[in-house]
């Protein structure tokens, strides 16, 4: 059966004429459409950010307690980079419908300097986008709780857990992000901001709508695995590589360990870096590899198509609503009218 060009008023198949949904569901997605259009796109943000954050730093949980546990075999680098690539493409797969898929403040930053993004959203995304890291670290500290508490005690009872719990290999370190003891700031500030600026024009090459050979289904991909490469390479030198999940993750950390969880210097480095580094590097994509002259694959086409068709769809339900509005209020006083010209 083909559903091709069914709705008239877009020339697109909309779910709603394939489906009806309950007639509540209706009724939200009007308000949804409407006044709580900005909560929808926050919880979009909080989402996204949550599902990355859950598996990446699910997985390092797995990694950092095989190692002080010393069992073999409970994790690696390998199985945490992957993890954090799962979770982006989770992410952008399906929760990026909601709000546009930014996940990162330094995204949203440069959507707004670059694509005409409002600078008034700006803050707000960012806001649920560090709750989203920060409910994702704290459900994954529960879920393990009885097992860190463990190793924690152990830690103490080696006087191990002064030297090594507020490092990578810490359990604080599974959370918040730190450097390795006696570590070079300079070095650390070069490691973030040469990540960030290969993972923006990454990023910003996948959102190209020219881009031949990036067809909106496969950008989540590429840039998950742009993720674990990273993560791979340069995870050991500290590497953040996005604010939400640091700032996040990091006030996680401060909530179960005090202020001492904070990260001292280093903390302003991976909460910061990324953002001029993501500006620098999409303003090289804008000016050397963006071209208006460029033509849009039919992929990328039936992709932006959809989306303002959906937009179309929204509109013309607005609109007969109002139109509904307008007929009940003509009619009741018409119907009014009537009345009182039968008193007369």
């Amino acid at each position: 059966m083909s559903f091709t060009n069914n709705n008239p008023s877009t020339g697109f198949t909309h779910l709603v004429d394939v489906i009806q949904r309950p007639r509540w569901l209706q009724s939200w997605e009007k308000q949804r459409h409407g006044a709580f259009h900005p909560i929808i796109e926050g919880i979009g943000e909080f989402m996204g950010v949550f599902f990355y954050v859950y598996c990446g730093v699910g997985a390092t949980a797995a990694f950092n307690i095989g190692t002080l546990a010393e069992l073999p075999g409970i994790g690696s680098l390998l199985t945490v980079g992957f993890a954090y690539a799962i979770g982006i493409v989770t992410a952008i797969s399906i929760a990026s419908s909601a709000s546009g898929g930014h996940f990162n403040p330094c995204i949203s930053i440069a959507q707004a300097v670059w694509h005409g993004f409002p600078w008034k959203k700006v803050p707000y995304f960012i806001a649920c986008q560090i709750l989203g890291a920060y409910f994702a670290c704290l459900l994954v500290y529960g879920q393990y709780r009885t097992t860190l508490k463990t190793i924690e005690e152990l830690l103490i009872v080696t006087g191990k857990y002064d030297a090594v719990q507020f490092t990578p290999n810490g359990i604080a370190g599974i959370f918040a992000l730190y450097t390795q003891e006696g570590a070079n700031l300079r070095d650390a500030f070069m490691n973030e901001f040469f990540v960030d600026f290969f993972l923006a024009l990454v990023i910003w090459g996948c959102m190209d709508p020219t881009n031949f050979f990036v067809p909106p289904a496969v950008g989540p991909f590429i840039i998950g695995l742009a993720y674990a490469t990273v993560i791979w390479d340069f995870a050991p030198g500290a590497l953040a590589a996005n604010t939400a999940r640091d700032v996040g993750a990091r006030l996680m950390a401060i909530t179960i360990w005090g202020t001492k969880a904070n990260g001292g210097a280093y903390a302003a480095i991976a909460a910061l870096t990324n953002i001029p580094a993501t500006l620098l590097a999409t303003l090289v994509y804008e000016l050397v590899f963006t071209d208006s002259s460029r033509v849009l694959p039919r992929a990328q086409q039936e992709f932006l198509n959809g989306h303002k068709a959906h937009l179309d769809h929204k509109s013309l339900e607005e609109h007969l609503k109002a139109s509904t509005v307008a007929r009940s209020s003509h009619g009741s006083t018409e119907k009014a009218e009537f009345q009182n010209a039968e008193h007369v």
